[in-house]
């Protein structure tokens, strides 16, 4: 994290050109989100994910991993191509190489992939 008096970290990727690359995408999106947090030594203690056909809400999926101190998370809309990634860690834990880890699975799997957007925020400061 970048700032020494921030308590978490939250790195938001956003994706155009996104296709599925499985049948079940939501699935599989939830899978890469698991095995990031499982290389990042930290204890999930959650995950779902919901994957939504066009009926009522959008075609595409949501997916997330609750992780000790905090979330990892994606959301889909298929059928306009758009993903956005939610990675927000607390404590010791730095959302940065869960970020790169998620990018390198996505952009190997789905080609046309674009990174339209990577941003840090220090969250969780306290007052000096």
């Amino acid at each position: 994290m970048s700032g020494s008096a921030a308590h978490g970290g939250h790195i938001l990727l956003d994706y155009i050109g996104y296709a599925p690359p499985v049948d079940n995408d939501g699935d599989w999106m939830l899978q890469v989100l698991r095995d990031s947090v499982r290389k990042a030594g930290i204890r999930e203690v959650h995950s779902h994910v919901a994957q939504f056909d066009g009926d009522g809400s959008p075609p595409g999926f949501a997916a997330v991993v609750l992780i000790d101190e905090s979330h990892v998370s994606a959301h889909c809309y298929s059928d306009r191509g758009l993903l956005a990634i939610d990675i927000f860690t607390c404590g010791g834990n730095d959302p940065a190489p869960l970020a790169d880890d998620i990018h390198e699975a996505l952009q190997s799997a789905v080609p046309g992939l674009v990174l339209s957007g990577r941003e840090h925020i220090d969250r969780l400061s306290a007052l000096e």
